[in-house]
């Protein structure tokens, strides 16, 4: 079984993949989302990813889904200390934004929605420049102080304002950022790399990517000349189209045949192995998508295989 290892400069030990609570509720009904977190937990896994708005995209839902189907799992399971859960808070329907009164309010529906008295990491979903950096990482910081929250990280935020909120926190003695979520991926590269994580590296942050397999497109079953039946489907088809996709694709054939392994795992490995990278949020509809992503935990590429795939997605 895969070793916890440390997160950052938190207390928290996470499994090397975070497995993302996107599809709970939206793709995967309730049966379906309980058999893939049963086989999540069953390998060692116990980084949960969600957020207070999955999945209000879909009619008749109102947001809250995921979080509602975790805690029913993790009551009917009995594991709530086993497991490393996240939430964000900014993009719920009737939560919008991060002021003071919204970040805690929105904090006490996911509680509620996740059956729980702490979230373990509580992400600012967007970044929302019409509040000052000082009330977001005091009422985050109240969180915390509280008892409700044991830390706290940002997504989707300019280099500017999360190393303005690191040195407020720092300034002040409040709660700081101990991770970073990022659009990060092998077809995604500037998006993360540069500015914004090099604020990251130098604050000791951890990042845990979003979209890492490029809405299934690095899993390699999107291919000249076929069609995948899947909600993410015209995301992923576009980088058919550039020459970067094409390239990476090739690269990764080269690699996961090397290894017997699926083009996820080789996609996800060289994910891991990238400077501040603690552990890629990928998520799995069925249990029998999750292999080919609980395997990045126990694959490790040479240096020719990383820079094989370094250059071909450059």
């Amino acid at each position: 079984m895969t070793s916890l290892r440390p997160f950052g400069n938190s207390d928290l030990d996470v499994f090397p993949l975070a497995l993302g609570g996107n599809v709970f509720g939206w793709t995967a009904d309730e049966a379906q989302s309980f058999a893939v977190l049963d086989a999540y937990a069953a390998a060692g896994g116990n980084f949960i990813d969600s957020a207070d708005t999955y999945s209000s995209w879909v009619p008749g839902n109102e947001g809250g889904e995921s979080e509602t189907v975790i805690g029913r799992w993790l009551a009917s399971r009995d594991n709530r200390d086993q497991v490393v859960l996240t939430t964000k808070v900014g993009s719920h329907p009737k939560f919008q934004g991060l002021s003071a009164a919204n970040v805690k309010a929105a904090a006490e529906e996911s509680l509620r929605r996740l059956g729980t008295d702490r979230i373990d990491l509580y992400y600012t979903h967007f970044d929302d420049p019409s509040v000052p950096v000082e009330e977001i990482i005091t009422a985050l910081d109240d969180l915390v102080k509280a008892g409700k929250v044991r830390a706290i990280a940002a997504s989707n935020i300019s280099p500017e304002r999360l190393q303005e909120s690191l040195d407020f926190s720092d300034r002040e003695g409040l709660a700081r950022y101990v991770a970073l979520q990022p659009h990060y991926n092998l077809v995604s590269r500037d998006t993360y790399e540069g500015p914004l994580q090099q604020v990251a590296s130098r604050a000791g942050l951890a990042a845990v990517p979003y979209y890492a397999l490029a809405s299934g497109f690095l899993t390699g079953k999107y291919r000249p000349g076929t069609s995948v039946n899947s909600a993410r489907a015209a995301g992923a088809e576009k980088h058919l189209e550039t020459e970067r996709g094409r390239k990476v694709l090739a690269a990764l054939d080269t690699v996961a045949e090397a290894h017997g392994v699926e083009l996820a795992s080789v996609a996800l490995a060289w994910l891991a192995a990238r400077p501040t990278v603690a552990a890629p949020i990928a998520s799995a509809r069925t249990v029998e998508q999750l292999p080919a992503l609980l395997a990045v935990a126990d694959l490790t590429l040479t240096e020719e295989e990383l820079s094989l795939l370094t250059v071909a997605s450059a």
